[in-house]
């Protein structure tokens, strides 16, 4: 029973370590998603704010300060994405895919400058790192060390998910980023800035996505290495399309993809099966989602499409 007990406690800690990055970078799809920019160009931005992250909290030993940095990094390729796509109608895919390219290629370059021709940044040390919650309260190793004592951030994005809820559905700034991602001609003539809200919400979804990589830096890595973010966002972009484009079905969807790394976790962990099956875990179960849901899913109207304001 002990085993037991101590098992699911490692499951739960796995859980909350694992969907903080990928909830986060959903989030933030959701918001070019439903705003009718496509945006998959999240895994360069995770990427980007993973290695700002880091390096800012190396040099200053503040995690909160490096994890800040990192989403405001994502926010500037979030910019750019935004500029190509809103401003200048370029093909939102090609756009995203150049982020993906550009993300992780800066990176690797500035990491190689600052860090004497290392792809890899040091170690962080505890002080550096995001900090936990409830810390000394539990022995180590228990179950209420595995399941409470985790960072904060874990917490907090799991609160975000009902702020953005709140937002999208209860306000009139979510009212017009959900109606522009359907009628932008008609939001136009109600007097809504189409172009301004897709902006916000372009360069929101890069923010989030970039908090999403630094936590991944700043918690669970605690350095940045070139394959450090490895398809996750990618996977958060699986489950905007399994959560219908909802960001509590994001959330959903995140759980059950964090669930997944937890089991990979806790099978890693033994030698009973190869850890090149267990690695892919998340991936087949991604897959199967998107097969199984895909259809179903009902994709805003305009979503790719850009916007020409009528004369």
């Amino acid at each position: 029973m002990e085993v037991l007990i101590k098992d699911l406690g490692l499951l739960i800690n796995a859980i909350l370590i694992a969907t903080p990055p990928l909830l986060l970078a959903a989030l933030g799809s959701c918001f070019s998603e439903r705003s009718g920019v496509v945006n998959i160009g999240i895994e360069g931005m995770m990427t980007i704010g993973a290695f700002v992250g880091a390096c800012v909290a190396y040099f200053s030993g503040n995690g909160w300060l490096g994890f800040f940095a990192g989403g405001l990094s994502g926010a500037v390729l979030g910019v750019i994405h935004a500029v190509a796509c809103i401003q200048f109608g370029a093909d939102q895919t090609i756009s995203g895919t150049a982020i993906n390219f550009i993300g992780p290629g800066l990176a690797v370059f500035l990491c190689k400058a600052i860090f004497d021709n290392s792809s890899d940044s040091p170690a962080l040390d505890t002080a550096s790192k995001l900090p936990k919650m409830f810390e000394g309260m539990f022995p180590s190793g228990s179950f209420g060390y595995n399941v409470f004592s985790t960072y904060s951030v874990a917490y907090i994005s799991f609160i975000l998910v009902a702020a953005v809820w709140f937002v999208f559905y209860k306000t009139k700034f979510g009212m017009h980023l959900r109606a522009v991602g359907e009628h932008p001609q008609a939001c136009a003539t109600l007097g809504v800035n189409v172009y301004r809200t897709r902006y916000i919400c372009v360069v929101l979804s890069g923010f989030l996505a970039g908090l999403g990589g630094a936590f991944v830096t700043l918690a669970t890595v605690s350095q940045f290495r070139p394959a450090v973010i490895v398809g996750q966002g990618f996977i958060a972009i699986a489950a905007v399309i399994f959560g219908k484009f909802t960001p509590h079905g994001a959330f959903r969807a995140c759980l059950l993809f964090g669930l997944c790394n937890g089991i990979k976790a806790l099978l890693g962990a033994g030698n009973a099966v190869s850890p090149n099956l267990v690695s892919m875990i998340p991936y087949v179960v991604t897959i199967l989602a998107l097969v199984f849901v895909v259809g179903s899913t009902r994709v805003p109207a305009a979503n790719g499409k850009p916007f020409v304001k009528a004369r």
